[in-house]
């Protein structure tokens, strides 16, 4: 048995190898890996790993968007420190989703879930099915996340979805509010948050920026092909074009 391990944080990656060494005694483990890119040199290069345990935000993104690229089949036990993620980590060969700081025990019941799994997939199947349809019924809209924490004045604030004008890349993602105020969020990428976000609501209008539908007023079509965006938050410097080739896709959203 094969264990492939993902984890970008080298203490808890430590304590994870010595944790799995001491519960499967028998198997050989690789990594682990820090990122998506090493996720994807790895998986190219490599015979399919029995099981994977990965961590969910990574140094340059998720670890989602590696196993799409490398089309993954192995079963997966993520760790994270959010629970957003569940619905699509289950959608993904996931058997187990485990919270950070990760309790021994329940990453030995998720071992224990993997070699049942083994021993009768189509069982575990319908276990997981079951799950996924209790974590539906439990939440009013599962896939999109509509509530999001920056740091401001030294205090952790929660913006409600409505409330968001747009997140901006510049060193750090910022979010900036319909008040004009701008907040360091925790994420590292525009493409984690854009998984997140409800479609309908938000704009990947570059790749420095994610705009919510709340904060356009409106667009000015520019001599080449591209739109200017106007925002309506207060004082707010910041000019905001579209590119002529997301230029159509922009009306649609904006439109409706």
């Amino acid at each position: 048995m094969t264990i492939l391990l993902i984890e970008d944080e080298p203490l808890i990656a430590r304590q994870l190898q010595k944790l799995v060494r001491q519960l499967e005694p028998g198997a050989t483990i690789e990594g682990p890996l820090a990122s998506v890119q090493s996720i994807c040199d790895f998986l190219s290069s490599h015979k399919s790993p029995d099981l994977v345990i990965a961590d969910i935000q990574l140094s340059d993104g998720v670890s989602f968007e590696a196993f799409r690229q490398a089309d993954l089949n192995a079963p997966v036990i993520f760790t994270t420190a959010y629970d957003e993620y569940a619905i699509r980590a289950f959608k993904l060969n996931s058997i187990d989703y485990l919270l950070k700081p990760i309790d021994p025990d329940e990453l030995k019941a998720a071992l224990a879930k993997y070699h049942r799994w083994v021993a009768s997939s189509a069982e575990l199947g319908d276990q997981f099915r079951q799950f996924l349809a209790h974590i539906t019924e439990k939440q009013a809209s599962p896939f999109y996340k509509r509530r999001f924490t920056g740091h401001y004045l030294r205090q952790i604030v929660s913006v409600p979805q409505e409330q968001v004008a747009y997140f901006l890349r510049d060193e750090v993602i910022y979010l900036v509010n319909m008040a004009g105020q701008k907040l360091i969020t925790d994420y590292k990428t525009l493409d984690e948050l854009e998984e997140l976000v409800d479609p309908g609501c938000f704009f990947r209008a570059s790749r420095q920026c994610l705009l919510s539908l709340n904060a356009v007023s409106g667009y000015r079509s520019h001599y080449s092909g591209k739109l200017q965006v106007q925002l309506n938050t207060p004082n707010d410097t910041l000019d905001l074009m579209v590119s002529k080739e997301k230029s159509a896709l922009f009306r649609q959203w904006f439109e409706g």
